[in-house]
């Protein structure tokens, strides 16, 4: 099975990633080995991970399991907030390529802000650092404000490619997905089905997803497409894996994208983890 689309998504740098991610949260020892291979067969080429999942080396072994080249497979992972010290962050990537057996990533990110910890523009160096090394091929951010990117751009020269952010029908993020645009950042979605929580079970999806004649996650998962994001979503289940690819084959009206458009709420956050205050560390 192959994602259905021959659309990819261009970066600023020219790196090309596919519209669909797969999210690894959570996928550790031998059941994620399992799910993440599951995944790779099912079509999915770009894998997400991070340091703080301690899956690394999953990743890494699912990798080596589907036989798959690797030239064939972007991976992406993240760096925590308490290796932001320019000299700890090589150290942290370095871990974090041993433990996926890997030479590079396709993509490797500054997982938060963590403004009071005061680091990610020092952070951002060494990534960019890391870039120039080739330990890493393009370089993002996760859940940065506008305030935070303009920042890296002044102090730096630099902006990242992407910028990985909480979003889903309950908070959709349309200043901050305005800015990413506006400064040739791709917004990627993490927790792009809600975490499977009331999003799932929301009457107007459910209508919508009833006239198309696809569940709710599909619908969502199209919805987001067509703002031009990219969502990572995440499961363990072979069948919903491959359920979640199926978007290609219908498109929602306007009509339809501006009510799930309508669903988003101020305080819509998973779990309250503002960028302005949240430290990840």
């Amino acid at each position: 099975m192959e994602i259905k689309s021959n659309k990819l998504y261009m970066l600023a740098d020219g790196t090309r990633l596919p519209v669909i991610g797969f999210g690894t949260y959570r996928l550790n020892g031998v059941k994620g080995v399992q799910a993440i291979r599951s995944a790779l067969d099912c079509g999915y080429r770009l894998l997400d991970t991070a340091f703080s999942y301690q899956n690394e080396g999953v990743v890494g072994q699912a990798i080596k399991r589907s036989g798959l080249k690797r030239s064939e497979l972007l991976i992406t992972s993240k760096l925590p907030g308490r290796y932001y010290a320019r000299k700890d962050a090589f150290a942290a990537l370095q871990e974090s390529l041993f433990r996926t057996g890997l030479d590079y990533f396709d993509l490797y990110l500054l997982h938060w802000p963590n403004p009071r910890l005061d680091q990610y523009v020092e952070a951002w160096q060494a990534l960019i650092d890391a870039r120039d090394m080739g330990l890493v091929r393009s370089i993002g951010v996760c859940n940065f404000l506008p305030e935070h990117l303009e920042r890296l751009g002044q102090q730096t020269g630099v902006l990242p490619v992407v910028n990985q952010i909480e979003l889903h029908p309950y908070f959709n993020q349309s200043e901050q997905r305005a800015f990413n645009k506006s400064h040739n950042i791709l917004t990627e979605a993490w927790s792009p089905l809600g975490r499977a929580t009331a999003v799932l079970h929301d009457p107007l999806l459910g209508t919508i997803a009833k006239k198309h004649d696809k569940d709710v996650g599909q619908i969502v998962l199209r919805w987001e497409l067509q703002l031009g994001v990219l969502p990572i979503p995440k499961s363990s289940t072979p069948s919903r894996q491959a359920s979640n690819l199926e978007v290609f084959d219908f498109e929602l009206s306007e009509e339809e994208m501006s009510s799930i458009n309508e669903l988003s709420r101020p305080n819509g956050r998973y779990k309250g983890q503002d960028p302005a205050t949240y430290e990840e560390l």
